[in-house]
């Protein structure tokens, strides 16, 4: 009797891992483990918006509704639980996205200000804190590139056969990803160009260029 269950067992494991069984296990834990990275790097960049925000309003206070909104889009991602179920749950996976992205732009929006004033420009704190972002807008990309292949390559899985009949008897569903209409856009890392601005020269002849 124990021969016929090892039997069985062996067979069930080939089984299982012939189907795809084990590609989901593995899959699973490696969107895990990007989503971590995702989250990690997200946070980041949120614990560099107060900083940034103050510094900015030590030169240019008046730049109230530029603040306001970097502050609102911040406040507006904090108040959003990152929870597992939420790689399970598209609308609520394009919610977040949609205020990371609000973010994104709220940040560029106020690093484009910056360019009238050339004191916060050469401030020393202001221009750390803006490498600190740039570094980390970089590697929020890198984070969600790693994140789209590890989605990509297990709803592959979910989507194949036979993989697809293990995915239905263990109820394993495609996740939602990060939508490809504007990814480059939100994943590029907001710049400021701290280089003077050139000055046209006369020509030959004395005429501006």
């Amino acid at each position: 009797m124990r021969k016929v269950w090892l039997l069985l067992s062996m067979s069930l494991v080939l089984l299982l891992s012939g189907c795809g069984y084990n590609g989901f296990q593995s899959g699973d834990e490696q969107i895990k483990s990007s989503w971590s990275e995702v989250l990690n790097q997200y946070q980041r960049r949120a614990d560099l918006v107060p900083n940034l925000v103050n510094t900015v309003k030590g030169f240019a206070a008046q730049e109230k509704d530029v603040l306001l909104g970097v502050t609102n889009a911040r406040a507006k991602v904090g108040s959003m639980q990152a929870t597992p179920e939420l790689l399970a749950n598209p609308e609520a996976f394009a919610k977040f996205q949609s205020a990371q992205g609000e973010l994104s732009g709220a940040l560029s929006r106020l690093l484009v200000v910056t360019e009238n004033y050339p004191q916060l420009k050469s401030d020393a704190n202001f221009r750390d804190l803006q490498a600190q972002l740039e570094g980390t807008e970089n590697r929020i990309a890198v984070a969600r590139n790693r994140y789209i292949k590890a989605v990509q390559e297990y709803n592959v899985l979910v989507r194949s056969f036979p993989s697809n009949l293990t995915a239905m008897m263990f109820g394993y569903q495609v996740k939602p990803n990060f939508a490809v209409e504007n990814e480059k856009e939100i994943a590029k890392p907001p710049k400021v160009d701290f280089a003077a601005p050139a000055v046209n020269k006369p020509d030959s002849a004395g005429s501006a260029k």
